[in-house]
């Protein structure tokens, strides 16, 4: 055990997070005690650890004075994650993010491991499904690496798919214009590309097409070549949607394809294209499978709370039958079916 003294230096308290959370944090996962004082830090630990706590500290205080600016939410999520990765520092993932923002109004930055993963996948992967609760990231870093692929120039246009399952990819009798009747099912991606770009640029780009927001229905018989293609929502497709969907990638494509298991709204929930596809394409060279669970939930604190409550809510109520005394189980339901509970990022 060793303790070492770091000088606090003027603009280095957002580090230490809301209620000093991030010290906490810290503190936790490397084993350490930190010691505020008026004058100096004091740090008491392995010498290891307490170099991993003096080197987030240098870096820190290197960006700031390099004019980069983290809010707490994006700070605490880094610092998740080099924790969990003894290879990565604050630096490091700061610089991998503002290459993968250009042209993007905010740093494209995992804010947990398995973000990391998934982000790491679309970039070495031609074909990524995220699978996992609302919440984890799954659109919205999807929309980001789109962007910042088609800025770079390494693809040509984005198209962005999703089933309009509550119309029953039936649009004819709602009024309107096509794009009026789709609209309301694709909001969400529309939210994620007006957050992303400038609002005037996303309007210019959806007039010439080089985006294309569009439900599922209308991409048959279709060849997307020098494409970023991602469909959300993949849990309301059925198996003939989803293959159709899966061969429409042409040359210098990529696709990414999201999905809730958990959020199923097809009248018969086992006929999910998604979960076929899971177990179909189980091991298939260039794709890669990415779950998220509660812990990657980067919306309010509350909603990781919620997706856990309904999760426990859930095993709860299959459990309820045994304890009405029945003697046999209901079938499994295929909204949370085992399998896609093992999947993992799967190396290259």
């Amino acid at each position: 055990m060793i303790k070492q003294s770091l000088e606090i230096t003027p603009g280095i308290e957002p580090l230490y997070g809301t209620h000093d959370e991030n010290l906490r944090l810290l503190e936790d996962k490397l084993n350490v005690t930190i010691d505020l004082r008026s004058d100096a830090i004091h740090v008491t630990g392995e010498p290891a650890s307490v170099a991993r706590v003096e080197q987030i500290f240098t870096d820190f205080d290197h960006l700031r004075r390099s004019g980069v600016y983290l809010q707490n939410g994006e700070l605490n999520g880094m610092l998740r994650m080099l924790l969990a990765d003894p290879s990565v520092t604050l630096r490091s993932l700061v610089e991998s993010s503002k290459q993968r923002s250009a042209g993007v109004k905010r740093m494209v930055q995992p804010r947990s491991p398995n973000q990391r993963k998934y982000v790491e996948a679309i970039e070495q992967c031609d074909m990524t499904f995220g699978l996992g609760p609302a919440g984890t990231g799954k659109t919205y870093l999807a929309v980001a690496m789109a962007v910042s692929a088609l800025m770079a120039k390494k693809i040509s246009r984005i198209i962005l798919v999703r089933p309009a399952v509550e119309a029953g990819e039936r649009l004819g009798f709602l009024p309107g214009s096509l794009q009026e009747k789709v609209d309301p099912y694709l909001r969400p991606l529309y939210d994620a590309l007006y957050d992303l770009v400038d609002p005037v640029k996303v309007d210019k780009m959806l007039e010439t097409n080089v985006i294309e927001v569009a439900p599922l229905a209308f991409m048959r018989g279709r060849t997307l070549n020098d494409a970023f293609i991602i469909m959300d929502e993949a849990q309301n497709t059925t198996t003939e949607q989803m293959k159709m969907f899966l061969t429409r990638m042409g040359n210098n494509s990529k696709a990414v394809i999201t999905g809730d298991l958990t959020q199923i709204d097809l009248p018969n929930p086992k006929k999910s294209g998604l979960i076929e596809a899971i177990h179909v394409l189980d091991g298939v060279e260039g794709i890669r499978f990415c779950q998220f669970e509660d812990v990657d939930v980067v919306r309010h604190q509350l909603v990781q709370r919620i997706v856990r409550a309904y999760d426990s809510y859930g095993r709860a109520q299959q459990q309820l039958p045994l304890a009405l005394g029945e003697t046999t189980l209901p079938e499994p339901s295929a909204i949370a079916p085992a399998a896609p509970a093992k999947i993992a990022a799967k190396p290259q």
